[in-house]
């Protein structure tokens, strides 16, 4: 097999974890009554306790870090992944899987507006093609003439992007760090810091109301196959194929996602709702296709 075919299978794995998120996700609250953010906080501490076991067992060098980087990776945890986490959850719950999988999918399109904003790069015709796309597509999403198994409000399409603008925070901030760090080093402490920022919050939330027997299984499926498995094999696929290319094969999450919310949760999407979901993903592809480059910059999207 050769390195590029092993990349294009090693992330459509990851896209594959990816997909179950969502499932683990409604299975855990619907099966114990925790909330969205003291979900996202366990899902983090108990990540970086494995990440941080096996990588001081086995590569101690990446648990070195610079001071001064330090900042940039506690505001990657708590606003990039930590809130990514939470908002996600919340999205899941409130739209359902394939529609919280579609919102998060307008990320790459924030990336473009917020690098424009922080760094100046040039909004091209490609890119602003992607936007509308991007814009009307949610819109579609979000009809109220697009009636089906799932119903979408305005709060459920301002969480969603919500979880996309964590998205693109924790996409840009480790835009930086990938210059100097493994990319084990910057998920390590991600987590870490993910986890401290969402500590407060998830001691205000509710107690788990009841546990069934299904919770704690799918607790450890949520760490295991989206979290740990999907950001492995994304991780690993990208050193053998070019970041533009990978973030264009991650979108197979999408169709994969609401396969799997249809077959086990019985969500079904209106034909509205399909061309929304058509065109935001064409304009991730559009601004993925303008942007081409070789390395491992640029991601399309963070590990729901």
């Amino acid at each position: 097999m050769s390195s590029r075919a092993r990349g294009i299978l090693l992330v459509i794995l990851a896209t594959g974890c990816w997909s179950t998120a969502g499932i683990w996700t409604t299975q855990i609250i619907n099966g114990s009554g925790i909330s969205a953010v003291a979900l996202a906080f366990w899902r983090d501490l108990v990540t970086f306790l494995i990440l941080w076991a096996a990588i001081a067992l086995f590569a101690p060098r990446y648990l070195r870090v610079r001071r001064r980087d330090l900042p940039y990776l506690a505001a990657m945890g708590a606003f990039g992944l930590g809130a990514l986490h939470a908002t996600w959850n919340l999205s899941v719950m409130l739209n359902g899987v394939s529609i919280a999988t579609v919102l998060q999918y307008n990320a790459p399109i924030f990336v473009t507006v917020l690098a424009r904003v922080w760094w100046r790069e040039s909004i091209t015709w490609q890119k602003a093609v992607a936007i509308g796309l991007a814009l009307g597509g949610t819109l579609l999403i979000a009809s109220p003439w697009a009636l089906s198994g799932v119903r979408v409000t305005v709060a459920g399409v301002m969480v969603g992007l919500a979880c996309a603008l964590a998205t693109s925070i924790y996409n840009l901030l480790g835009k930086r760090l990938s210059r100097d760090y493994s990319p084990w080093s910057i998920v390590l402490y991600v987590f870490g810091f993910g986890a401290l920022g969402l500590l407060p919050l998830s001691l205000l939330g509710p107690v788990p109301r009841h546990l069934t027997p299904t919770v704690l299984p799918a607790f450890l499926g949520f760490i295991l196959v989206p979290t740990v498995g999907g950001f492995g094999f994304y991780t690993r696929g990208l050193q053998d194929l070019q970041a533009s290319v990978a973030s264009i094969l991650a979108t197979t999450e999408v169709p994969l996602a609401a396969f799997l919310s249809f077959v086990l949760l019985g969500e079904r999407l209106g034909g509205w709702q399909i061309a929304g979901a058509l065109m935001v993903v064409a304009g991730v592809l559009l601004v993925s296709a303008s942007g081409r480059e070789p390395g491992r910059v640029r991601v399309g999207r963070a590990p729901s």
